[in-house]
């Protein structure tokens, strides 16, 4: 079936893509097969999302790269386009463009398009192997990518030996979680030696976790990996701390010591699965008593109307929000311009920093709706929700918004549902849920303290360095 769309976009793209691509994305019934937020305002549909990877605009790639990790792998799940997709990725491959280098939003330091395609790739093929009871997604879903994974097999495979290292990595990182379909068992002795040679080695931590879990699945002895993993990660502990201790002899050596290591480049990954502390989880135990859901805080009186007056819950407008996606009509991604329409108002106060000798807006108030926008390169990059006067959040039912602090980050910690888990805190001493892309904030009402609730991109988990300075003096 031809999908008429997608010839739109391709003359939207001005190049065309490679023919075994562009076939794929024509034949294909995108209207049938939605990710997670398809048809939504303002959030980009698949077909747009690929072509936008070849896109000649750099900032447009970085995007497309993103779009394809939070709307076709979103909390490490698969949905109906994400296997189509992943093999118009596989045909793209081979195009000169994706030796175009950039700066990823998931990855640290600069590598070709090709390499952060593989790399998509490989979290696709780490996703595929898991099952629907450990939320992976619909059982069709997971079907349809695993049977994607021969094909995508043969497209990879010669990439194994390309001769940049950073493409080489991705791609046998891919191959190996690929070849957990049964069909491909075959490879897996040919596998072998370049996932020792290769990922085992690597300074990529994601990379050298790969290496000893598929080993380990394979039969293979991983002792000395283990050892040498271990080793590595209490040097530099040690290191570390005598670094950062000026009292200590030989501080000046760590420090050097330090900078001259290889960077990994896995350590803007969001926490997840594949960490390198993963274990394969056991039957989860809840806690003997579920903790009691927070409540909002009840509103002033309507005849108050002081400067620390909370709204009332039928003053509230009622949000919801999906994690790295976005939070009432507002989707992460979106430049000023299309936020203004969205909320129906003008911001009152908009701040600019000039890095680099450039204004780039910093974060915009919007006092009638009672948010603040937060940017980072002009796109929305954290919503944050003003305890007093903004809309209700509400998670699995229960509100975020103007809740007494230490009730809502006890449920918060304690709450059930499998796959959220964890919390880290800011040097403020702020919770923050990476699984979520929630953080919770203090913010005074009169005598009272309420929570702030903060809706963020995954560079903006590190609080402390993500937000401008005018948010932590927000009282």
């Amino acid at each position: 079936m031809t999908n008429e769309t997608a010839d739109g976009h391709r003359e939207a793209l001005g190049d065309p893509l490679p023919p075994a691509a562009q076939a794929e994305l024509t034949d294909t019934a995108w209207t049938a097969l939605p990710h997670v937020c398809t048809g939504r305002h303002n959030v980009p549909d698949t077909p747009d999302i690929l072509v936008g990877l070849l896109a000649a605009d750099g900032a447009r790639r970085v995007r497309a790269v993103e779009d394809l990790h939070r709307l076709l792998l979103n909390q490490e799940r698969v949905f109906p386009a994400t296997a189509p997709a992943a093999l118009v990725v596989a045909g793209l491959l081979r195009d000169p463009r994706t030796l175009a280098e950039d700066q990823w939003a998931r990855r640290a330091g600069k590598r070709p398009l090709r390499a952060e395609l593989l790399n998509w790739l490989a979290s696709f093929a780490g996703v595929a192997r898991r099952d629907v009871t450990e939320g992976a997604g619909a059982s069709r879903d997971l079907a349809a990518a695993r049977a994607a994974r021969p094909v995508l097999h043969a497209r990879i495979a010669s990439f194994c030996q390309d001769g940049d290292p950073r493409v080489r990595e991705a791609a046998v990182a891919a191959t190996a979680l690929l070849l957990a379909e049964p069909d491909l068992a075959s490879s897996v002795p040919e596998c072998v030696p370049l996932v020792r040679g290769v990922l085992a080695t690597s300074a990529d931590s994601y990379y050298r976790w790969i290496a000893r879990e598929r080993l380990g699945a394979w039969g293979e002895d991983t002792t000395e990996l283990v050892r040498m993993e271990e080793e590595h990660r209490a040097l530099l502990a040690r290191m570390h701390d005598l670094a950062g201790n000026p009292f200590e002899e030989g501080q000046e050596q760590a420090i050097r010591w330090l900078a001259e290591q290889p960077q990994d480049t896995a350590a803007l990954e969001p926490p997840g699965r594949w960490h390198p502390d993963w274990r394969e989880p056991g039957q989860a135990v809840p806690p003997e008593s579920a903790p009691e859901p927070p409540a909002a805080v009840r509103g002033s009186e309507a005849t108050h109307r002081g400067p620390g007056r909370i709204a009332r819950s039928e003053e509230r407008a009622e949000w919801t929000f999906t994690p790295y996606i976005g939070v009432g009509p507002l989707h992460f991604g979106m430049p000023l311009e299309e936020i203004t329409p969205a909320l129906g108002e003008q911001p009152t106060v908009s701040s600019y920093t000039h890095a680099g000798g450039q204004p780039r807006l910093s974060y915009a108030d919007f006092t009638k709706t009672g948010i603040r926008a937060l940017f980072s390169e002009d796109r929305l990059g954290c919503v944050a929700v003003n305890a007093r006067t903004g809309p209700q959040v509400r998670l699995d039912g229960a509100p975020l918004t103007g809740c007494t602090p230490s009730r809502l980050e006890h449920w918060l910690v304690n709450r059930t549902t499998p796959r959220y888990s964890g919390v880290t805190y800011s040097p403020a001493g702020d919770p923050v849920f990476a699984d979520l892309g929630l953080a919770i904030r203090p913010q005074r009402a009169g005598d009272l303290v309420l929570t702030r609730p903060l809706f963020l991109l995954h560079d903006w988990l590190d609080l402390w360095h993500a937000l401008p300075q005018d948010e932590w003096n927000y009282f």
